[in-house]
């Protein structure tokens, strides 16, 4: 007996678990061409291919191009086509060719979701196989369950009540008052009631118009959104058990209860249909009750909605509301606006626009506001002037305001009278076109009062008051001098009286005195100046060159013109100095008594002739020739005065005006400069 020896080998497996990976979806569409193709395809070959797309689609097939060489009835070559093993077609020759079986350009529908094309071509004469074959395109279509006839075993339509068809496949429903069985195809009476939130619907009770095989107890809530309310329309066929009493039915066992909120539940019975009932509300509740006993057919009702109703917001006092409208409705708006000439006020404040919503609660959300009259505020006050009203009130629309100035010291720029009225824009608008802005200008040259008599300064006669109002007192260093007043801030008078030595005297060095005729009197009101304007070309470093003798100072504050403070007018750019015209001289210099000069402490004033130049040249030579350091006279310069003397100006009048008039207004013709 020999020995055995075994051998024990251990095989070790490592083992991993492993998942099936899900098949991919079979492809919506696709493409089939035949071996070789757009080439002639091969002979003796037999090919095949399974179409499928997912379930609840059908399969489209178009053929883009068949060319398959023609036999009858296809015995040699052909492209088959096949469902389920039923041939659909089979296919050779070309479209132009005559009695073959070509599918053309209509495509084939196949019954379900598969197809099988089989394509095959023989050996015989091969040299001929110059056909191309084919090239067709399919796709997946969906299938209308729901349309499709009930089948022929007569297990019934594929839903008993409502079928809905869906992509790929198909969806059971069922009437209100059923539900779906477990099979999800047929429907079983049902009560659960539930909420209805479209803006209209269709209830009825279960069974209707045939009566429930049992005692039901269902529940309907209407709630729509807030803002609308709910109507119910119930259908004429109607009818609940009642008990008749003389007081009408009475629901003892069966029932529809209709429930407000906020009010007290009504039940309904009877034979007779409530018809319409309005709910003014957004929320109904149903409650249908009946027992085992006893017959009700039931109810039907259709229910709609429409938006709360607002009050009529009101008519407004000079403004208008729209739209205007017979009734307004839950998110209609309103706006308002007033008439020309107001403003829209809400809460004691003034509002750009206003518009207002219906709410769901049936009321505005704002209240109307008010249009209130506008007011242009008080006109721009008017410098030496006023403002009276002639219409209106209060500046307000329509406002009517006259400007003035006060006369006789000043008068309109343009001379044209200044209405303006008070527009819509809120503005003051000149009813004048040439008037934007009234201005009041000074009046000069005209004093209120006249002089009766002229006299001459030395020795001459006062003034009396208010003849001469722009009559300037200068103290100048201690110096006295004259000017005039040209301009609410502006002084004119000679160059020499504040220039001297070759300089310009400070504004602090001049004290400037006017308004009245007694120098007292008028030292009690000094105005200040702001600052001195030489004539740039006036150089008179020895008192003989009285060449440009003019000066302007310009006030610190302006003047305000009265009875005695007032301008002397500017001559124009083509006044005359006519030989003999007689002027006036004025000024608070020297004057002459008993042989000796002193200060006056009154205005004077004198009349003087205009001389002719050529005479007054020969004065000024004679002189010339008596004495040395007599200035020459320019042709800026003129002389007034006659030739036995004794009226003239003196010491201390330079400065002041020689003063013609014209048009019953003087202008300034000169200044006073020099005298020989």
């Amino acid at each position: 007996m020999g020995l055995m020896t075994s051998i024990i080998w251990f095989l070790f497996l490592s083992m991993s678990e492993c998942w099936r990976l899900p098949e991919p979806d079979p492809p919506m569409h696709g493409e089939v061409q035949s071996p070789q193709y757009p080439q002639p395809y091969p002979p003796n070959m037999l090919e095949q291919w399974d179409l499928r797309v997912p379930e609840g689609y059908r399969i489209r097939l178009t053929f883009t191009h068949l060319d398959i060489e023609a036999s009858a009835e296809c015995h040699y070559d052909a492209l088959t086509v096949l469902y389920d093993e039923k041939v659909l077609g089979k296919f050779c020759g070309h479209e132009n060719s005559a009695d073959v079986q070509h599918p053309g350009n209509q495509p084939m529908l196949s019954p379900g979701n598969k197809l099988t094309l089989i394509f095959q071509s023989d050996n015989s004469n091969p040299e001929r196989h110059q056909n191309l074959g084919f090239s067709a395109q399919y796709q997946a279509i969906d299938i209308d369950e729901c349309s499709a006839p009930e089948p022929a075993d007569g297990s019934g339509p594929l839903c008993s009540q409502i079928c809905l068809n869906t992509l790929g496949s198909y969806l059971c429903s069922c009437h209100h008052g059923y539900e779906l069985r477990s099979d999800q195809r047929s429907c079983m009476l049902s009560c659960g009631g539930g909420i209805f939130d479209e803006p209209e619907g269709h209830l009825f009770s279960p069974g209707y118009p045939k009566p429930p095989l049992h005692a039901v107890s269902c529940q309907y809530i209407i709630s729509v959104e807030h803002g609308f309310v709910v109507s119910l329309n119930f259908t004429d066929n109607f009818h609940i058990e009642s008990m008749d009493t003389e007081q009408g039915p009475n629901c003892l066992y069966h029932w529809l209860q209709v429930t407000i909120p906020d009010r007290e539940p009504v039940k309904l019975c009877g034979g007779k249909s409530p018809g319409v009932i309005e709910t003014n509300s957004n929320t109904v509740r149903l409650d249908y009750h009946t027992d085992d006993d006893g017959l009700s057919l039931g109810w039907s009702l259709d229910y709609s909605t429409h938006r709360v109703k607002c009050p009529f917001p009101g008519n407004l006092a000079k403004g208008r509301v729209t739209p205007i409208l017979t009734e307004y409705f839950y998110r209609d708006y309103i706006s308002v606006r007033c008439d020309q000439g107001y403003k829209l006020m809400m809460s004691g404040s003034e509002i750009d626009s206003f518009s207002a919503m219906c709410q769901n609660n049936g009321q505005w959300h704002l209240p109307l506001p008010e249009c209130q009259i506008i007011d242009c505020g008080e006109p721009e006050p008017l410098l030496n002037g006023g403002v009276t009203f002639l219409s209106g009130f209060q500046n307000q629309y329509l406002s009517v305001v006259q400007y003035n100035c006060n006369e006789p010291f000043y008068s309109l720029l343009g001379g044209v009278t200044a209405t303006f009225t008070c527009e819509a824009d809120r503005n003051w608008r000149s009813n004048n076109n040439i008037i934007v802005r009234p201005a009041c200008i000074p009046v000069c040259g005209k004093p209120t009062e006249d002089i009766s008599n002229f006299q001459r300064i030395i020795g001459g006669v006062d003034a009396p008051a208010n003849t001469i109002p722009w009559q300037v007192l200068l103290n100048v260093d201690g110096g006295r001098g004259g000017g005039m007043v040209i301009g609410d801030k502006w002084i004119m008078t000679a160059a020499h009286v504040l220039k001297r030595n070759r300089e310009t005297a400070s504004t602090a060095s001049i004290k400037i005195y006017m308004g009245g005729n007694f120098v007292n009197d008028i030292m009690g009101s000094m105005v200040n100046a702001s600052s001195v304007h030489i004539h740039p070309d006036y150089n008179n470093p020895n008192n003989i060159d009285y060449n440009n003798d003019i000066a302007l100072i310009k006030l610190q504050n302006p003047l305000t013109f009265n009875s005695s403070i007032m301008p002397i007018c500017l001559p124009g750019d083509d006044a005359t100095y006519v030989t003999g015209i007689v002027g006036v001289v004025s000024g608070f210099g020297q004057i002459k008594t008993e042989n000796r000069r002193q200060l006056t402490n009154r205005l004077k004033y004198v009349e003087l002739p205009l001389v002719e130049q050529g005479i007054c040249h020969d004065s000024i030579d004679k002189v010339k020739r008596i004495r040395n350091n007599v200035p020459t006279l320019t042709n800026n310069m003129f002389c007034a005065g006659i030739p036995e003397g004794g009226k003239d100006s003196c010491q201390g009048d330079s400065g002041g005006p020689f003063a013609l008039m014209d048009n019953e207004r003087f202008w300034a013709a000169g200044i006073v400069s020099w005298g020989g």
